[in-house]
């Protein structure tokens, strides 16, 4: 599966687009729509082209990680939610977590799950919350 229009839009809307490198709330190193890795070095500048072909690239890699770790055939608002969350905590925290494990067991209430992932840096963090409440609403089909 690929990440519908309308989830590539939350996810920019999300993350936002900064075309130089800054520190996000959890210390790492952040440039483009959430782009992170060892290319991303204080002081790095992108343009706007490239913020896009960044994030078409982590999109990528992010639906891999989404296809492979999910064992359920997902609807696509399921699979935008899933890119969305992936995303922003990374492949390793999101193949790891119980809403995988939940969902691959069936459990009904593994949506639920979605709002665990509210801090940065270990602090609770309002908008860390708000976004995962808009992951959960799309997931189950309401946003």
């Amino acid at each position: 599966m690929r990440t519908s229009e309308t989830g590539r839009k939350a996810i920019q809307a999300f993350e936002g687009c900064r075309l130089t490198a800054y520190r996000c709330q959890a210390g790492v190193l952040t440039v483009g729509y959430g782009h992170t890795g060892p290319d991303v070095r204080a002081g790095t500048t992108i343009t706007q082209e490239h913020a896009e072909l960044l994030l078409a690239n982590d999109l990528g890699r992010f639906e891999r990680c989404v296809t492979d770790a999910v064992a359920k055939t997902l609807h696509q608002h399921e699979f935008d939610a899933l890119v969305s969350l992936a995303f922003n905590i990374g492949t390793k925290a999101f193949v790891d977590s119980t809403l995988v494990r939940k969902l691959n067991a069936g459990e009904p209430d593994a949506a639920a799950q979605f709002t665990v992932w509210n801090r940065a840096g270990g602090v609770f963090n309002p908008g860390l919350l708000r976004r995962r409440t808009l992951e959960l609403l799309t997931f189950v089909g309401y946003a």
